[in-house]
């Protein structure tokens, strides 16, 4: 098997498993008063502790989820809420049209059941939010604006967004922003102080930590809506029992990727520009999307459109051969549909149902790219002919 989907989920590390089983041998509520719980609550401060370490962070401003989607839903709407309920006319919602659906449907979810007003800002070819169209929202509409939210990373084409700068601006007009960081930590410098941003959505998984665990980081001074009422559990924004284990592993797997991610992030660059610069040479009628220049883009994504070549045929012939890859974001029910981030960068329909995400991590080497290219160009000739028919 040679696995190239690590955008989706990547391997569990060693470290985290072994902290996993560790503090999984233990019993106790982390709410619970007595020694088991006390005990049990000391593994999720610790872990809270080292998450924030790693991420720049207070740990007071970490709050434990189920993974980057509980994340966004509670950010994004949970901010709307606070928003709307202090001033009533602050009912819109500013966002990228490239977000992943955990970022982007809680927006139209607000929109069609809570009378916002969703606002999808446009990106241009690279899929990199048009800065001008942020400054004339906020130019028109600062007043009525409940809050902004920008991924930080783009889960399909890597490219990077200008979280710093869109937090300077909103920060002008005292509006909240929030990002789905969930792609961008452990592969690029993520510093949530230095952010200027309000809040933001991690998912362990994505790091080498267990899947079911994230985290939402949210500032000190801000103040969100629940979206669920319990035993008030993590600042009384996310009720709930705690899980240690999970907290832990999760913790454990950020803070390794941090540690390594300048290491990983020149390693993975290059084995990058090696399998782009194959493509190139044995695949002319592919082009990788999303920004070309160093720095840009997530060091690891190769995304690219194959014209006339149907994605779902692409990645048939793929995993028949043990290659394991995808057409985008792995989160739309398991069905193949149109990348609305690629159509979003002006491409057309066709063109966004003819692509292919390579997404690599901290256990790809060499041997998976000549594994991957071994079968690619096939790949492509066969899928053109399926298009043909």
């Amino acid at each position: 098997m040679t696995y190239l989907d690590h955008a989706a989920t990547t391997p569990l590390r060693p470290a985290a498993r072994a902290a996993w089983l560790e503090a999984s041998a233990e019993v106790g509520n982390a709410s619970a008063l007595h020694g088991a719980g006390r005990r049990a609550r000391a593994i999720v401060e610790e872990a809270r502790e080292r998450l924030a370490a790693a991420l720049g962070a207070h740990p007071t401003e970490v709050i434990w989820t189920s993974g980057g989607t509980e994340a966004d839903n509670l950010a994004i709407k949970g901010h709307f809420w606070q928003r709307r309920g202090a001033d009533a006319a602050r009912t819109r919602v500013v966002t990228t049209s490239v977000e992943h659906h955990a970022g982007l449907d809680p927006v139209r979810w607000l929109a069609a059941a809570e009378g916002a007003t969703a606002v999808e800002l446009p990106v241009d070819r690279t899929g990199v939010l048009r800065l001008d169209a942020l400054e004339r929202e906020l130019a028109e509409h600062a007043g009525q604006i409940a809050l902004a939210s920008v991924m930080w990373a783009n889960n399909e084409v890597g490219a990077l967004q200008p979280v710093a700068q869109v937090a300077a601006l909103a920060a002008a007009h005292g509006i909240p922003v929030h990002s789905d960081a969930v792609q961008a930590v452990g592969h690029v410098a993520v510093d949530f102080a230095a952010s200027g941003l309000t809040s933001l959505a991690l998912s362990a998984h994505k790091v080498g930590g267990p899947v079911g665990v994230g985290a939402l980081l949210l500032a000190r001074r801000a103040r969100l809506t629940p979206l669920t009422h319990g035993g008030g559990q993590e600042r009384s924004v996310r009720s709930g029992t705690l899980d240690p284990a999970g907290a832990i592993a999760a913790a454990v797997a950020v803070e390794a990727a941090v540690a390594e991610r300048a290491a990983e992030e020149a390693r993975l660059g290059a084995l990058r520009d090696r399998l782009v610069a194959l493509i190139d040479a044995d695949i002319p009628q592919a082009w990788v999307s999303g920004p070309a220049a160093a720095g840009a883009h997530l060091p690891g994504i190769v995304h690219l459109i194959v014209p006339g070549a149907p994605g779902e045929a692409l990645l048939y012939v793929l995993d028949s051969h043990g290659v394991e890859v995808s057409n985008g974001s792995a989160c739309v029910a398991g069905v193949v549909q149109a990348s609305h981030v690629v159509e979003a960068m002006g491409y057309s329909h066709a063109d966004a149902s003819s692509t292919l995400r390579i997404s690599m991590g901290h256990t790809t080497t060499d041997a998976d790219v000549d594994a991957l290219m071994a079968v690619l160009p096939d790949a492509v000739d066969r899928a053109l002919r399926v298009r043909a028919r």
